[in-house]
């Protein structure tokens, strides 16, 4: 498998086209996935905001004086008041806040992002990722670019280790997870439990070379990778009724 970063895109603005502009920079073949991160489809989709655009709710003011007691150091309740606009659920209010975006990821502040954003102060994660990954797809399909499947990702720290690491909130053109359930291992048993999720672990592999901070790329081409002769699953974000987890911190408080 080989991972290309595709050097030389410019700074994203609202309605660039990002199909055009890695086309421009990248050979592309049949079978490849071109992995994007959420932060230029947002860009591209308009998804900046300026904190004055948020009037503070309550709620928002309550949560802001509240991580600031337990941080002693002062928080934006604008800040709070969009991450409650852009969640369908508040997990953990303090002393971070852990929300469900509209559409079933769950991170911290609603993946909102203070770096990156010329001329804004915040940057939303993408409305429907999924859909944004369908549209890139398709604008490389308008160019006669075919059979490239699209992730867009973003990075996400994990429970029970440090670090963060790429994740998928959206793809197209390829399933999410390759299942395992049924086939035999090296030994002769059966797999009962085994799902990959591959969307995650090529998300991943591609933040190993596109960086961090002002060295950054944004778009990486994953080559010579093959999702193989197994049954496939669109399923990443688990069901609240399957998450033991999700459960047990809505009966949880941080106990300040």
């Amino acid at each position: 498998m080989e991972l290309d970063p595709v050097a030389d895109l410019p700074e994203i603005r609202p309605g660039d086209d990002i199909a055009e502009l890695v086309a421009d920079r990248a050979s592309l073949e049949s079978g490849d996935v071109l992995t994007v991160a959420s932060t230029i489809v947002s860009k591209t989709e308009g998804r900046v905001a300026n904190l004055e655009d948020y009037p503070v709710s309550g709620r928002a003011q309550e949560i802001a004086d509240r991580i600031a007691d337990v941080a002693g150091e002062e928080k934006d309740p604008r800040f709070a008041q969009a991450v409650l606009e852009e969640s369908t659920e508040l997990l953990i209010d303090c002393p971070f806040l852990l929300t469900e975006t509209r559409f079933g990821h769950i991170c911290v502040n609603a993946g909102i992002d203070r770096s990156n954003v010329p001329d804004h102060d915040i940057l939303l994660l993408p409305k429907k990722p999924t859909e944004s990954a369908e549209r890139i797809r398709s604008r490389l399909v308008e160019r006669g670019i075919e059979d490239v499947a699209v992730i867009v990702t973003d990075t996400c720290g994990r429970p029970f280790r440090h670090g963060q690491r790429g994740v998928a909130l959206g793809w197209a053109g390829m399933p999410a997870s390759r299942d395992w359930r049924g086939e035999l291992d090296r030994d002769g048993h059966e797999l009962g439990v085994t799902v990959q999720s591959v969307v995650d672990e090529l998300s991943s592999a591609a933040n190993l070379v596109t960086g961090e901070g002002a060295g950054g790329t944004p778009a990486v081409v994953v080559r010579d990778w093959e999702f193989g002769d197994h049954e496939g699953s669109d399923e990443l974000f688990r069901a609240v009724e399957d998450d033991l987890v999700r459960q047990a911190l809505r009966n949880w408080r941080f106990d300040d």
